[in-house]
């Protein structure tokens, strides 16, 4: 409901109640999927305090996030970010033990031709070097992709993460990014079908989100439940940030660790379990 305000001697102002107050759905039991308020898109740069603060809390990282056995991580970047993006991500899942690999293909600007055909060879290369299935970590629109990876080529794929994904809703109404992704695809329109829309992947697939997504609607994010799914929630993080947060970071090296023949719930123990929300929300 839109209201008055006076500023400057007495200035109206025409403000709407979800841009001063975007926090109507934070507390939501259900998945919201109306598009993140011009307050939460501002409040993105905060993403680079977030970014400040993995090294302070890179000691309690190598101390709680255990080792791995080594296989295969492929970390797909957003919307108009590159692999540098990923550096800190993949940087530290090399300090656990694994071989990562960027995407490769410069800035992410959508299914371009040829995209996911490159995609494609790089996941198959990966597979044939190692001999074993590989993870693939996608942010943002690059958890599109690694969702739809896994379901493309479950033989390949171990397991799937995607943090911050529009994974289900109409774009036009559920991101604050839309009209930038039609720019640069060159495309007047989002196919459901490559945003992930449908059952999820027959591989263990984990979604991470947060409530305070100032890009993608928070609701959008969430994957659908079943016994080889999972929604995680990162409380308080941006999206811009979320591939950096030291809560994100934990949640990806638990899962990871896991044996590829014993996938479970993520369950975190000990004093973990206090940063986590109990029950996170399903569609």
């Amino acid at each position: 409901m839109p209201f008055m305000v006076n500023i400057q001697q007495g200035v109206p102002l025409n403000l709407n109640l979800n841009d001063v107050l975007p926090f109507s759905s934070i507390f939501g039991k259900t998945p919201d999927e109306r598009r993140p308020s011009r307050l939460l898109m501002l409040l993105e740069g905060r993403a680079l305090l977030e970014l400040s603060a993995l090294p302070l809390a890179m000691p309690w990282l190598m101390s709680r996030v255990p080792k791995g056995d080594g296989h295969t991580v492929l970390v797909l970047p957003g919307l108009m970010a590159d692999d540098n993006s990923t550096i800190p991500l993949r940087r530290f899942l090399n300090s656990r033990g694994y071989q990562t690999s960027g995407w490769g293909q410069g800035p992410n600007v959508g299914p371009r031709k040829g995209v996911l055909t490159r995609l494609r060879k790089t996941l198959a290369d990966l597979h044939a070097q190692s001999g074993r299935k590989v993870s693939v970590i996608g942010w943002s629109l690059g958890g599109v992709y690694a969702r739809e990876m896994a379901r493309e080529s479950p033989d390949r794929v171990r397991q799937a993460m995607a943090l911050g994904s529009p994974l289900y809703g109409d774009p036009d109404s559920s991101s604050n990014a839309s009209q930038l992704y039609k720019f640069v695809s060159g495309r007047n329109d989002v196919d459901p079908g490559e945003r992930g829309d449908g059952p999820p992947p027959g591989v263990p697939m984990t979604a991470i989100f947060t409530r305070s997504d100032g890009i993608v609607a928070w609701g959008c994010s969430i994957e659908k439940k079943g016994p080889l799914s999972d929604n995680i929630e990162i409380v308080c993080a941006s999206h811009s940030g979320l591939g950096v947060h030291p809560l994100a970071l934990y949640a990806i090296g638990d899962r990871l660790a896991q044996p590829e023949d014993g996938w479970k719930h993520f369950k975190p123990t000990g004093p973990e379990r206090a940063l986590y929300p109990a029950v996170s929300p399903s569609r």
